[in-house]
């Protein structure tokens, strides 16, 4: 297969994985706007490369004209999460949405590998709208805790190393590392709900003190500058103040001042 085709079968992957990133990051960047937990910590996404596709195909005996159909990574998104749970939260939110078609999962978490790999993998269908018009693709999803990634980019560089032929003595030990990772999230779970609380009040404070800067801005477009001192000044004495309630009441002065305007 000649270059120019290989560019041809890949574009909608591309197009796709740019797609998919941007969905996820979006929604992540809603959940906390909105002041509420997100389960994505973050999002990266490849297309496979086209020695990688022509090595998977032969270990599949997979013909070169069937590679869209039964290749199904060659788009992969991969998405880490701070907990297991939110692993599980994300899969639900994934099979609800109407812009993809899950089309089989497998839960290595509960199933995980002889090698200590724990993951969870989702694979979908994606239309994607290319110039010659609607195509429908196969990606892959994985979901991951940022210990089990940690644990699986290990184990890859290794696998690259070794040529997917680990020593034992290597392996037995990864599989530990793989145990104890496991270990951590665990741990971190039982603090979860202390850790999003901790993080949606961070959030909330961020936005909320944005918020207070955007107008006081405005106050001093408005002339206002003697009260928009008053107000930066106040909230320099607060804002290493835990008591998220104090900022928000400067924020209601604000509004205040500015509503008056606005109805003038």
């Amino acid at each position: 297969m000649e270059l120019r085709e290989w560019k041809t079968i890949l574009t909608p992957y591309e197009y796709a994985v740019e797609e998919l990133k941007v969905k996820f990051k979006n929604i992540r960047k809603e959940l906390r706007n909105n002041g509420e937990y997100s389960p994505i910590e973050f999002v990266t996404g490849r297309v496979k490369k086209i020695s990688s596709i022509i090595a998977k195909a032969k270990k599949l005996n997979v013909e070169m004209d069937e590679i869209e159909e039964k290749i199904e990574d060659i788009a992969g998104i991969r998405i880490m999460c701070q907990f297991v749970e939110d692993i599980y939260s994300l899969v639900s939110l994934i099979n609800s949405r109407q812009d993809m078609t899950v089309v089989y999962e497998k839960d290595y978490i509960k199933n995980y590998k002889n090698s200590g790999y724990r993951s969870y993998h989702i694979i979908i269908k994606y239309p994607i709208q290319t110039a010659m018009g609607l195509k429908e693709i196969l990606a892959e999803i994985q979901i991951r805790t940022l210990a089990m990634n940690f644990w699986g980019t290990i184990e890859h560089s290794l696998k690259y190393k070794y040529q997917q032929d680990i020593p034992e003595d290597i392996a037995n030990r990864l599989r530990r590392a793989g145990d104890a990772a496991f270990l951590l999230d665990q741990e971190m779970s039982e603090i979860r709900e202390e850790i999003m609380r901790a993080q949606v009040m961070f959030e909330m404070k961020s936005l909320t003190v944005k918020d207070i800067l955007d107008s006081i801005k405005k106050l001093y477009i408005l002339g206002e500058t003697e009260k928009a001192l008053d107000f930066q000044g106040r909230l320099d004495k607060i804002n290493d103040i835990e008591d998220i309630k104090e900022i928000i009441t400067l924020r209601s002065e604000i509004d205040y001042i500015l509503d008056k305007y606005n109805k003038n």
